[in-house]
């Protein structure tokens, strides 16, 4: 039986709880116990959380553990030395640590995210990169696993990265049980965006929406920026200059992550061949395709259809 821990203060974010609902379930869909679940604070005893409740916990100690999960405050106040110096003093003797949204914030005090991948809530990645720059933040990504660290973005996230590892420990079918038993769609792939590419370039002016409205219509085809700046009624400079103050962006990057996320969502689905969503979404090719979604997702068209499928499969009997 695996030993999990979650590590919280006062006024951790509720919701960090709702994560440890994923190996809970797992101990009733196996019908046995593979966790053992716990919650530590520094002192133990009664843990105030964002929200009303209180929560019992254990006091630190020396009892050995295999994942330890670490959540964060709502105040985004200084990590406790107490919560830094255990971290420290135990990641060398579990199998994987994990943040909880800005959980993150605290492994990066303990130095643990020093040279890693990591992931957090959208909000406080530019903090984040900002306060540790050592840290390799990718803030439009759901979880990220770097080794034995495994961090999340806020919120519903934290329950897809805990969900990835009863995945990662006994397998797909298991996981697809907890997910149902949990009324979840299906686990999201942590390479999958936090929040839609449309929504995050946000423009301000009707022109660069235009320009954004002709793209995503017309994906299929060789948009360049003479085109966007055509629908916008602006010179190509004069456009360029715009769209990055407006959004923050590239013409060019932002038209790849539209088709990046066009294509995603055609690939999970599963209704087209890769071949026919690289020619609809404007790749032109599955091997220009693949090459995109590994940069962006660290895994191929193929391999998120896969676990698309493999997690939404009815359940025997």
């Amino acid at each position: 039986m695996q030993k999990v821990a979650l590590v919280i203060r006062e006024d951790f974010q509720v919701m960090s709880l709702a994560a440890l609902s994923a190996f809970e379930f797992a101990n009733r869909a196996a019908g046995e116990p593979l966790y053992d679940i716990h919650v530590l604070s520094e002192h133990g005893g009664p843990i105030a959380s964002s929200l009303v409740a209180s929560v019992h916990t254990e006091a630190f100690s020396n009892a050995a553990f295999d994942t330890v999960l670490v959540a964060g405050a709502m105040d985004r106040s200084a990590t406790p030395p107490g919560v830094v110096a255990f971290l420290r003093e135990i990641e060398p003797r579990v199998r994987r640590m994990a943040a909880l949204c800005v959980g993150a914030f605290a492994l990066a005090e303990a130095g643990l995210l020093s040279g890693r991948r990591a992931t957090v809530h959208w909000r406080r990645a530019a903090e984040l990169r900002s306060d540790y720059p050592q840290v390799k933040v990718e803030e439009d990504r759901i979880f990220i696993v770097d080794g034995k660290i495994w961090t999340s973005a806020g919120m519903t996230a934290a329950l897809d990265l805990t969900l990835g590892m009863v995945e990662k420990d006994f397998g797909a079918a298991l996981a697809r049980s907890v997910a149902q038993s949990l009324v979840l769609y299906h686990r999201r792939a942590g390479g999958q965006s936090q929040h839609s590419q449309m929504v995050a370039l946000n423009p301000t002016s009707n022109r660069v929406q235009q320009a954004l409205d002709y793209a995503r219509r017309n994906l299929r085809k060789d948009l360049r920026t003479e085109d966007l700046a055509n629908a916008a009624c602006l010179s190509p400079r004069q456009f360029s200059r715009v769209f990055r103050t407006e959004t923050g962006s590239s013409p060019a990057k932002a038209i790849e992550n539209l088709r990046l996320e066009s294509a995603r969502m055609l690939v999970e689905q599963g209704r087209h061949s890769l071949d026919t969503i690289a020619t609809e979404t404007g790749f032109g090719d599955r091997d220009r395709m693949r090459r995109a979604f590994m940069r962006a997702f660290g895994q191929s068209p193929q391999s998120l259809r896969s676990a698309a499928q493999t997690l939404e499969e009815p359940l025997p009997g």
